[in-house]
Formats: structure tokens, C-alpha cells, sequence
């Protein structure tokens, strides 16, 4: 038994390294796939899930997301007592049986619940996951195995929108969720059967129970805060004031008990430093924006412009074209070049292209976005690695570890944050365009210049009626509207990543240590200053 047990602690090789890429590679794509390919069924979701609201169904995939960011720190200690590879397919076998239950949720709630127990599956997963690939390779190649894990995430959020909006059209929202399912199991067998009897050191660190409760509760009172605001008026709401007063209550809270345990589920020590507290405000800010501005315009091209959710999945595809190479050739070229000057450029180059989109005003003129999503793929995550490589610089191998748990979970919370905050624009910015542009058809600004009329006469000519030209003048004014307020939330987009770029630069230059010198290299020193003198 001996000897079996430590031939299968050797990493494996051949045939079976390749087949446990393929598998850890289903095994990501099964619990990641679902954050971008939900972006484009959510109109079909709500209507089909007892015709709620569109903005109730966005819910779900911003409690996915927090849930998914409280996998981390699980996932950590159940690795530690249990072993990473049985914790692995354990969570994906619960992410299979969670997807079946989202797939024949019959209402709301029913499929939110189970939205979040997926969400937790799939963070513990993509953790151990990444982990599990890189034990099996060797050291001089876990660079490779890092580059390809992150291909393969950008690889998801290009290719998730159209495959889901084309389930969503042709077949039914429900068979994306039948499929992950099947999928979740393909990396549980072949995972175990690779993986069976193998070894590990069982590690009993404590696991702050305690602390863990009051993050969770702190991020979802501040998400359920975002979330319902819109809808429920913000806190002329009785029920959004006393979520309100319980965030107050728990955040002195947490930062006390944190502040005093010797393993917490945040280290904020690593607060202390203007490095990591830059580059994760970077990396958090970067992911917000860029999360919630393409969920913002995927969905608002389905429920404004007219777009079916397969054409509007295809405006987030050319993303992918260029978003490989530029990953690629940052993560290649960041050991020979200052990552401030990456990350600034890469943020800049998110910027200009942002902005770009801001410019957006045809409804019906599909290039106008294409082209714009196009080049963003080169800047949209090349600037993560610079900004990680700023926030870790400097640390331990202890503190390393803690300093990326939390990078990752902050910048998948405020993934979640960004998905519905565009909302608040939506709300706030799609009144005062419809105002400004009745006042400006109606002729109320400009007397002398009565759009309304001449429209009306053209119509008239064709034989329509008062009735369904006031109508159709309504729905022209709501259509643009909703362009507009989307271009301001591009535009504002635009304006916080040039902030971000900015803020780069207070990261002090990362100059190579000064190592004093050995009492055999300062006599040295010392006779060839003598000899030189005697020279002169």
C-alpha cells in the first residue's frame, strides 16, 4: 500500500498529464462559464421564471458572484484537512446537482437559491482547480501553466455570451444549465481516477467561523443595498434603512475581530501597505467597470434595441480576438518592463476605447460597437497582471498567498457591484434624456424649430393617425433614450480607468535592494582607492 501511495504521489506525466489538462480545462470552463454566458439569457430568464422583473433576475448573478468570492476562503480549509483533489471533485459533483436544480427551478427564489449554492461550488472549484494544475507542473513551467489557465478565462467570457444567447433563442435558457451539469461531471471522473489514493499533508489550521459570517453578511447587506435601491427607492425603504443600519453595526465590527485573530479571513495588515492597498483598488475598480459595463450592454441590447440575445452574446465576441495575444505578450514582456508603465497603458488604451463606445448613437448600426469591442480586447485584462504583480510586491511567501486570496476575492465582489450599479445609471440618466428630448422634438426648447410637427405631417401623408404618431414619436424618444444612457455609462467608464491610470503612479519605483558590502569586498575597495591615489 506503501508503494502504491507513492507512486501516485509523482506527478503524473504522458498520456495522463495531457488528460488531466483536458479535464481541470472542462473542470473551468463548468464553473466559470456560467458569470459571462448568463449575461445574454437574462430577458429569458425573467420571463420565464413567473415574469419578474429584468432587474430582480440580475439579482442572481451578483449574489452568484459573492458567493463564488465566499468559496475562496472555504475552499482554502477544507483543502488543507481533506486534501485539494477530493475537495475539487466533491464541488464539482454539488455544482452538477446545483445546476439541475437551477434548470427546473419553477420560480424566482427557487432558482436564486440555487444560483448562490452554485456560485459557491464553482469559487471553490476554480481555486483548487488552479492549484491542482500547477502541483503537476514542474517549477520551471508553472509560468506556462499560469498563461494557460488565464487564456483559458478569457477564452470564457468571449465565447459564453453567444453560446448563451443562441441556447436562449433556439432551444430554451433551462438546457444551458442541463448542459454545465453534464459537463461538471467529466472532470469529477476522470480528476479522480487520475488523482485515486494519492497523499497529502492534512493541514488543521483554525478557520475564522466567526469572521467568515460577518464578511458574508457585510457583503451581501451592501449588495442587497445596490441591488434593490432602484426598485424599492432607496431608503425611503423601511426595509433597505434597517439593512443599512446592520452594514454600520457589522463593519466596525469586523475590522475589530479581524484586527485580533491570528489567521482571519482577511489579513488587514497587508492594508498597511501602499503597494498591494494601489494595486487591489486597481485590479477591483478595472474588473467593476469592465463587468458591469458589458453586462450593461449586453442586456440593454436586447430590452431597448431590439436585439435578439444571440446577436446581442455576438457584440461581446470580438473581445476575444485580440484579448488572447495582448494577455499573452503582457505576461511575456512584464519580467524586462516597469509594470506601472503596463498597467497605466493597458487602463489608458480600456480608456480611449470606452470612450469610443461612449460615442455610441446609432441603434440599428451593428459596427458601431463591433469595432470598439474589437480593439478593447487588446487592453480589457492585460492590465490585471501588472496591477497584481504592483499589489504582491515585496510580500513573504505566507503573506503571498493571503495578499492573492483576497486580490481575487475583492476583484470577483466588485465584479458582482458592477453588474447592477450600472442600473443606477440606467435609472437616474434615462428620465433626463426623455425630458431633453420631448422638450427638444416638441419645439419647447427651440420655437421656431417643431421637430414633432414635421414628423407628424410625413406620417400623416402615409396615413397614420394622431394617436399612433404621438405613439410612435414615444417609443423613438424611449428608444434613444436608453442609447444615450448607455453611452454615459461607457463615458463615465472611460473617465474612472483614466482615474485608475493616474493613480498608478503614486506605486513607489520598485528599485533592486542596496546589499552592503562583505569586510572582504570593503578591503578590497579600500586598496584600489590606495592604489589609484598612489598613481595619480
Amino acid at each position: 500500500m506503501a508503494k502504491l501511495t507513492a507512486i501516485f504521489s509523482r506527478r503524473l506525466r504522458g498520456w495522463r498529464f495531457v488528460l488531466f489538462n483536458f479535464a481541470l480545462g472542462v473542470g473551468n470552463i463548468s464553473a466559470a462559464f456560467m458569470a459571462p454566458t448568463y449575461l445574454a439569457i437574462e430577458p429569458h430568464t425573467a420571463g420565464d421564471l413567473e415574469g419578474t422583473f429584468v432587474s430582480f433576475v440580475i439579482w442572481s448573478q451578483t449574489y452568484f458572484f459573492l458567493a463564488m468570492t465566499l468559496g475562496f476562503p472555504v475552499g482554502r480549509v477544507l483543502a488543507e484537512r481533506y486534501g485539494n483533489y477530493r475537495v475539487y471533485i466533491v464541488s464539482m459533483l454539488i455544482l452538477a446537482v446545483t445546476c439541475y436544480f437551477c434548470a427546473i427551478s419553477p420560480g424566482y427564489l427557487e432558482f436564486m437559491y440555487s444560483r448562490i449554492l452554485l456560485g459557491l461550488c464553482a469559487g471553490i472549484s476554480l481555486l483548487l482547480g488552479q492549484e491542482l494544475m500547477l502541483n503537476e507542473y514542474p517549477a520551471r513551467s508553472k509560468i506556462t501553466g499560469v498563461i494557460i489557465w488565464g487564456i483559458l478565462s478569457v477564452v470564457l467570457f468571449g465565447m459564453g455570451p453567444p453560446i448563451g444567447g443562441w441556447l436562449a433563442d433556439e432551444v430554451n435558457w433551462r438546457y444551458l444549465f442541463y448542459i454545465n451539469g453534464f459537463i461538471a461531471l467529466i472532470p469529477a471522473g476522470i480528476i479522480g481516477a487520475l488523482l485515486y489514493d494519492r497523499g497529502f499533508h492534512r493541514v488543521y489550521r483554525p478557520f475564522d467561523f466567526v469572521g467568515f459570517l460577518l464578511f458574508a453578511a457585510l457583503a451581501y447587506g451592501i449588495q442587497a443595498l445596490i441591488n434593490m435601491g432602484n426598485d424599492f427607492d432607496w431608503f425611503e425603504s423601511p426595509f433597505l434603512r434597517r439593512v443599512l443600519i446592520l452594514v454600520l453595526i457589522i463593519f466596525p465590527y469586523f475590522i475589530i475581530w479581524t484586527s485580533g485573530q491570528r489567521h482571519p479571513i482577511i489579513d488587514l495588515s497587508l492594508f498597511k501597505r501602499r503597494t498591494f492597498v494601489i494595486g487591489l483598488i486597481g485590479v477591483s475598480i478595472g474588473f467593476f467597470a469592465a463587468q458591469g459595463l458589458f453586462s450593461y450592454l449586453t442586456l440593454r441590447l436586447q430590452t431597448i434595441m431590439g436585439y435578439t440575445s444571440t446577436l446581442a452574446g455576438q457584440e461581446i465576441f470580438p473581445l476575444l480576438l485580440l484579448t488572447v495575444p495582448a494577455a499573452v505578450g503582457v505576461a511575456l514582456f512584464s519580467k524586462y518592463i516597469d509594470p506601472r508603465l503596463l498597467a497605466c497603458l493597458s487602463l489608458l488604451g480600456f480608456a480611449a476605447t470606452c470612450y469610443w463606445l461612449g460615442m455610441y448613437d446609432q441603434p440599428g448600426w451593428y459596427e458601431q460597437t463591433f469595432w470598439p469591442v474589437f480593439f478593447m480586447g487588446i487592453f480589457f485584462f492585460s492590465y490585471m497582471g501588472p496591477l497584481t504583480a504592483i499589489a504582491l510586491r515585496g510580500l513573504s511567501n505566507v503573506q503571498l498567498i493571503r495578499a492573492a486570496e483576497t486580490i481575487n476575492m475583492f476583484r470577483i465582489a466588485f465584479g458582482g457591484l458592477g453588474i447592477v450599479s450600472d442600473g443606477i445609471i440606467e435609472y437616474r440618466r434615462t428620465p433626463y434624456h426623455q425630458l431633453h428630448l420631448a422638450n427638444h422634438f416638441g419645439g419647447r426648447q427651440y420655437a421656431s424649430y417643431d421637430v414633432l410637427e414635421q414628423f407628424s405631417e410625413k406620417l400623416e401623408k402615409l396615413g397614420l393617425d394622431q394617436a399612433s404618431i404621438i405613439a410612435r414619436a414615444g417609443r423613438l424618444i424611449h428608444e434613444e433614450a436608453g442609447v444615450l444612457t448607455v453611452a454615459d455609462a461607457f463615458l463615465l467608464g472611460s473617465f474612472t480607468l483614466i482615474g485608475l491610470a493616474t493613480l498608478v503612479w503614486f506605486v513607489p519605483a520598485n528599485k533592486p535592494p542596496v546589499i552592503p558590502p562583505t569586510p572582504i569586498q570593503e578591503e578590497l575597495l579600500e586598496e584600489k582607492i590606495e592604489t589609484a591615489e598612489v598613481t595619480d
